[in-house]
C-alpha cells in the first residue's frame, strides 16, 4: 500500500455537511439545462430498486434535487440514445454509459467466479444470446420465461442465463418495461468507443474512487468504498493515486479525502428542502448519515410490521441542509397521506409541510392528510401550515 502523505486540510463538521450537500446536488442552484442527465452524470450512480410509494427511487432521486420533473422525462433521460445502462454498483444501480469501461474489473470477478446461487442448465447461455441477437430486445419472459414457479427466487434457466451475460457483459438492459429489465446485446447497446475491457483492475479502480469522492464531497475509506460497493483493500490500493486529496474533518476521528475541486470554493447557495428516498446516495451508508447529520435512518420495508418505528417507507425531510424529521407516505386517489411523521422540533414544521405539498403536487395530489405525529404536541403547527399551503 503506498504511504499517504500527511492532510492538508481540516475541515469543521460543519464544512464537511455542506461540501457533501453540495457534491450531491442539494446546495446551490441546479443544472436545470442538463436536467435528469446531469443529476445521473453528477452523482454517478442512481439506485433502482422495486419499491414504488410516491414513486420509485430511481424518479425520487432527480426529483429531490430537480424538483418536478415529469416521470415519463426521468424515464426518458435514462434510456433513450445510450445515455446510461444498469449494473452492480452500490447496488443495482443507472450508470453513466461513459463509465462502462470502468467497470471492466467487475465483470472479470464475475466471469472468474467459481460458485453461483442458481444453477445454469447446459445450453441455455447460447440460446439466450442467440435469441437476444435475432430478435432483441427483450425481456426475460419474452425469452422464454423467468421463473419456474412463482417463488420470487426460483429462476428459470432463462433468467439464470441473461442474468448471467449481464453480469459478464456480453448483454445490457436497456430499459426498464413495466419494471422488467428489457435486454440486448451489448454489442448492440454500448457505443463502440466504450465497449472494451481493456483497462486493468487498478486503472478501473482509482477512476471509481475518484468519482466516488466527487459525489461524495469529502468522505472516510469506508464512505468511499461504499459507493461503488468496492472492498477496503481495493480503496487502499489507489488512493493516493486517485487525485483525492487527504483532509482531517473535526469530530469524525478517521481519516478522510476530500475533492480537491471541492475545496477550492466554499460551498454557498439555497438549500433544498424535500422528501429523500430511503435509497438517495446523500443518505446510503448509515454510519454517514449519522456522521454528517446527526440523523439515524433505516429502512423498515423488510422489518416485521408490528417491529416498525417509523414506518415502511419512511422518508427523510431535508430542509436547510439538515435533516429535520421523516414521513411516511402513501396515496389514496389524490390525496398524499402521511401515515407517520416525526418532527425533530417545532420549528421543522414548517419544512415538512413544504415538502409534503411539493411531493403531493408532483404526483398529481390536490391534498394532504396526516394521520400520525410522533409527537402529539407538534401536530397542531404542521396541520396549520399544511393548511395554509394548501388554501
Amino acid at each position: 500500500m503506498t504511504t499517504l502523505p500527511p492532510p492538508a486540510t481540516e475541515l469543521s463538521a460543519d464544512e464537511a455537511r455542506r461540501l457533501a450537500l453540495r457534491a450531491q446536488g442539494f446546495l446551490g442552484a441546479p443544472d436545470r439545462r442538463a436536467g435528469v442527465r446531469g443529476v445521473l452524470r453528477h452523482l454517478g450512480a442512481v439506485q433502482l430498486d422495486t419499491i414504488s410509494v410516491l414513486a420509485r427511487s430511481h424518479e425520487l432521486v432527480p426529483y429531490a434535487r430537480l424538483g418536478a420533473v415529469g416521470r415519463r422525462t426521468v424515464d426518458d433521460a435514462y434510456w433513450t440514445d445510450t445515455h446510461a445502462f444498469e449494473y452492480w454498483s452500490h447496488a443495482a444501480c443507472i450508470l453513466p454509459i461513459e463509465e462502462w469501461p470502468h467497470f471492466a474489473f467487475r465483470r472479470r470477478a464475475y466471469r472468474n467466479r467459481p460458485h453461483w446461487n442458481h444453477h445454469l442448465p447446459d445450453g441455455d447461455y447460447d440460446r439466450v444470446v442467440k435469441q437476444l441477437r435475432t430478435e432483441g430486445p427483450l425481456t426475460a419472459t419474452d425469452l422464454g420465461g423467468a421463473k419456474n414457479t412463482s417463488e420470487w427466487w426460483d429462476w428459470s434457466g432463462t433468467k439464470v442465463a441473461v442474468e448471467r451475460a449481464l453480469m459478464y457483459g456480453e448483454v445490457v438492459c436497456v430499459e426498464r418495461r413495466g419494471w422488467k429489465r428489457v435486454y440486448d446485446l451489448a454489442e448492440r447497446a454500448v457505443p463502440a468507443a466504450l465497449l472494451h475491457d481493456d483497462l486493468d483492475d487498478t486503472e478501473c479502480l482509482r477512476r471509481l474512487v475518484r468519482l466516488a469522492g466527487q459525489s461524495l464531497g469529502v468522505g472516510t475509506r469506508a464512505d468511499i468504498a461504499d459507493y461503488h460497493r468496492l472492498k477496503a483493500e481495493q480503496v487502499d490500493a489507489v488512493i493516493a493515486d486517485s487525485g483525492l486529496v487527504p483532509v482531517t474533518v473535526q469530530g469524525w476521528g478517521r481519516p478522510a479525502w476530500a475533492d480537491p475541486a471541492a475545496l477550492e470554493s466554499p460551498p454557498r447557495g439555497r438549500h433544498r428542502t424535500t422528501l429523500l428516498s430511503p435509497f438517495d446516495s446523500l443518505i446510503w451508508e448509515r454510519a454517514r448519515t449519522e456522521r454528517i447529520f446527526g440523523f439515524t435512518h433505516r429502512l423498515e420495508a423488510y422489518v416485521p410490521k408490528q417491529k416498525r418505528v417509523h414506518g415502511y417507507f419512511a422518508m427523510p425531510v431535508l430542509a436547510g441542509g439538515r435533516l429535520v424529521g421523516r414521513v411516511d407516505p402513501a396515496r389514496e386517489g389524490r390525496t398524499l397521506v402521511a401515515k407517520q411523521v416525526t418532527l425533530t422540533g417545532r420549528k421543522a414544521a414548517p419544512a415538512v409541510a413544504q415538502a409534503l405539498v411539493e411531493a403531493a403536487s408532483w404526483v398529481d395530489c390536490t391534498d394532504v392528510r396526516v394521520e400520525r405525529v410522533e409527537t402529539p404536541e407538534l401536530r397542531e403547527p404542521l396541520t396549520r401550515e399544511l393548511a395554509r399551503l394548501l388554501a
